[in-house]
């Protein structure tokens, strides 16, 4: 298939019905809060070492990272990780999503969800930054699965990096699109959210208005909801249902979902069960595909576990990668090259990051009072000259706040 045939995104950023993929991605992000936040190095060797293999077979090599040092120590500046979420119809789950695995836009392969996780050096932080699908960026030539090195486009929207030359593509495009060195990525495909959500029991969302998108099935009423299976998956795909309508407001409400599943994972209810961590572990590995990098060091995914499962809820914040409306088309946005690099900056510095965009009517979520219910502390070294308040273009949250959906009607 030519560049100029491959399927495309083609709707406002983004008034687009194909479904999203952070169900897949999600999946993968519990497996990796199964591991990272589990009580004891023991369990966590356990669970890696256990079911390690199943990702191993399909392992992608990341062009640059061949020679990584054993420890993750060794790496200035902390570490990053991208994980994306492709629209693979699988057999299981095709029946949910109508004519995206049954109709024209059937073909192809997309990167919907794409995620780069920071993790920093001491003390440990995680910046989480979202990546519109929508967003215009060059992307690289990059060497494929068969080893073949793809053509490089001066201008596509990113997600057609995965099926122009696979995961290693999407994480070099992230790369060079950021300037932040890819060490570790993963890829998951749909269905993961249904067994994730119901194996831990749900996760609590909230709605501040009432969400009934007639392109997912979703109908929710305002005010707090445990949601598994196939609402949760309805709740995470939705653009419609939330804000103005846009991958923007979407990825708002995503990021909810994230940091609701986050501050469960971390606390005593599922910290503590280690049969529902073995569980939530195996049900992701089976559907992933990983970097070598990941796949073939059991002992650099403990590492990492044991890295990040402290850190407090202030300190795991979600972002959005600053954009401007593009200006030639509409249906798209590009970089908004100054304010990223504020937050490239700030992120560098290790610094406590505070959010000072306020949300309107048109954003997927209203921010409420700062969740009581964190077991963790704050971080005694945050202090005045380490707090950065980012630009406010930059729309985000932390785990340590509670969001609720800005629900509509359509």
């Amino acid at each position: 298939m030519s560049k100029d045939t491959r399927r495309r995104t083609i709707a406002r950023h983004g008034q687009l019905r194909s479904p999203g993929a952070l169900g897949q991605l999600l999946k993968f992000i519990a497996i990796g809060l199964a591991v990272v936040l589990v009580s004891g190095f023991g369990v966590a060797a356990y669970i890696v070492y256990d079911l390690s293999s199943t990702v191993t077979a399909n392992a992608v090599e990341l062009e640059g990272t061949e020679d990584l040092p054993p420890d993750i120590g060794a790496y200035e500046g902390g570490f990053n990780l991208v994980l994306t979420g492709v629209d693979t119809c699988e057999d299981a789950y095709k029946q949910y999503f109508g004519e995206r695995c049954t109709g024209k836009d059937s073909e192809g392969t997309l990167n919907d969800v794409n995620l780069l996780v920071h993790v920093s050096e001491e003390p440990r932080r995680i910046t989480v930054v979202s990546f519109p699908r929508d967003l215009q960026v060059p992307i690289p030539a990059c060497q494929d699965e068969d080893g073949n090195e793809t053509s490089a486009m001066s201008r596509q929207s990113i997600n057609v990096a995965y099926g122009t030359g696979g995961l290693n593509c999407v994480a070099k495009t992230i790369s060079e699109l950021t300037g932040q060195e890819v060490q570790f990525a993963a890829s998951v495909t749909f269905g993961g959210v249904i067994e994730i959500t119901n194996a831990i029991g749900g996760v609590d969302v909230c709605l501040a208005t009432p969400i009934k998108d007639k392109y997912t099935g979703l109908d929710m009423t305002a005010g707090n909801h445990t949601i598994q299976g196939i609402q949760a998956l309805q709740f995470l795909r939705t653009r419609y249902g939330v804000g103005d309508g846009s991958d923007l407001g979407r990825i708002g409400n995503q990021q909810q979902y994230m940091s609701s599943l986050v501050r469960k994972m971390i606390s005593s209810e599922t910290l503590g069960n280690v049969p529902v961590m073995l569980k939530l572990a195996n049900t992701g590995l089976q559907n992933t595909e990983a970097s070598t990098s990941l796949a073939n060091s059991p002992m650099t995914i403990v590492q990492i576990a044991l890295a990040v499962k402290s850190v407090p809820f202030e300190d795991i914040v979600f972002l959005q990668f600053p954009t401007n409306t593009d200006p030639y088309n509409a249906n798209h946005v590009v970089p908004n090259e100054e304010a990223a690099a504020a937050m490239w900056d700030a992120i560098a510095q290790n610094a406590q990051l505070q959010v000072t965009h306020e949300n309107t009517e048109f954003d997927g979520v209203i921010v409420t009072e700062p969740t009581p219910t964190t077991e963790a502390t704050p971080d005694p070294t945050a202090t005045p000259e380490n707090v950065v308040a980012l630009p406010d273009s930059i729309k985000g949250n932390s785990a340590a706040q509670q969001t609720c959906s800005n629900g509509n009607v359509r």
